[in-house]
């Protein structure tokens, strides 16, 4: 079986959920594939998701990634059901871990078990899109006697992953593998992983959609994006989930110079350890032509998905360009 290669616009645009909106309409006249949403503050993914219903025709719409820790299985399972009834066919659920500063930070949630935690709310929230009445109480995760009218057609479920047991985890019980902020070199091994979990599944490989969020700037000033990247990455890569990532991805020296300076309050050290070389196997950066050959070279290497989510910071002008060097009539697979 052999998936199709996508192309998809990062959501949302901003604070203010008119321009996600705009930026929907404006990627479906774009010819893109899908929009696919971060989840981590305001605006609210999964409700801003809602609204998008009855202003697209054709987009897929995803969520990369809602944290497990922070809605019960129920509420998700509710949620995807709405959601499935509002883009039937058209609405993927990506669930994740997030990261101990999110979780324990900003909700004051427990961060334990995550590989457990993310397996059992899939196979929790599946179930309940079936219609199935609960009846599941496994490693801290419970619910009894839940009940919901069942899709024809439920939501797939995809699911975020980085090291190997994870990523084997996903494929093994997600429709999907949900990636990011990989280094290049590190692909063959994160693709190694998705074959081992679905074959522990029983699953063709190949049926297994691998989603990747791009970090990508169309630019002429090669400098000033690395910066930004740096700017924006360093603290990622400071939090233990990131950190050992980028340390099992080939770069332990760079992650533990990253966690050292991070743990010492040096900011000038992480950011310093996100050298120019490393910064251009993880990120996206140069002309149209460049960064288009890029991303259609990730997706010959096994990525179906590719999520075009300009760097932070960057000016709008170089946002706008960013996203039209892969509108249709400029990209295609």
């Amino acid at each position: 079986m052999t998936l199709r290669k996508r192309i998809a616009v990062t959501l949302p645009a901003g604070p203010r959920v008119p321009d996600t909106l705009a930026r929907v309409r404006w990627a479906e006249a774009a010819g893109y594939d899908d929009a696919w949403f971060a989840d981590a503050g305001a605006p609210d993914a999964l409700t801003t998701a809602a609204a998008l219903a009855g202003i697209t025709e054709r987009l897929r719409i995803g969520v990369a990634v809602t944290p497990v820790f922070t809605r019960t299985p129920a509420v998700l399972a509710a949620t995807a059901n709405t959601l499935g009834q509002l883009r039937p066919g058209r609405f993927v659920l990506g669930l994740g871990t997030s990261s101990q500063t999110m979780m324990i930070d900003w909700h004051g949630v427990a961060f334990e078990k995550p590989l457990t935690r993310v397996r059992n709310t899939a196979l929790l929230v599946r179930s309940m899109l079936r219609g199935e009445k609960s009846a599941f109480d496994r490693d801290g995760l419970r619910s009894r006697n839940y009940r919901q009218e069942p899709l024809e057609n439920p939501p797939p479920i995809y699911l975020a992953a980085l090291r190997p047991k994870m990523i084997e985890m996903a494929a093994e019980v997600g429709d999907g593998v949900i990636i990011n902020l990989w280094p290049r070199s590190a692909l063959p091994r994160i693709l190694d992983h998705v074959r081992t979990g679905a074959a522990r599944a029983g699953k063709d490989w190949r049926a297994v959609e691998i989603v990747n969020r791009a970090m990508v700037l169309v630019t002429d000033d090669r400098v000033a994006a690395r910066d930004l990247f740096r700017a924006a990455f360093a603290p990622y890569y400071a939090n233990p989930v990131y950190n050992h990532f980028l340390a099992w991805a080939g770069h332990a020296e760079a992650a533990d110079a990253i966690a050292q300076g991070w743990a010492a309050r040096d900011r000038a050290r992480p950011t310093a350890a996100l050298s120019d070389e490393l910064g251009d196997e993880i990120a996206v950066i140069g002309s149209a032509d460049e960064c288009r050959a890029r991303i259609a070279a990730d997706a010959e290497s096994g990525i179906h998905t590719q999520i075009i989510a300009p760097l932070a910071g960057a000016a709008p002008e170089a946002v706008e360009a960013t996203l039209a060097a892969f509108a249709a009539d400029r990209f295609h697979f």
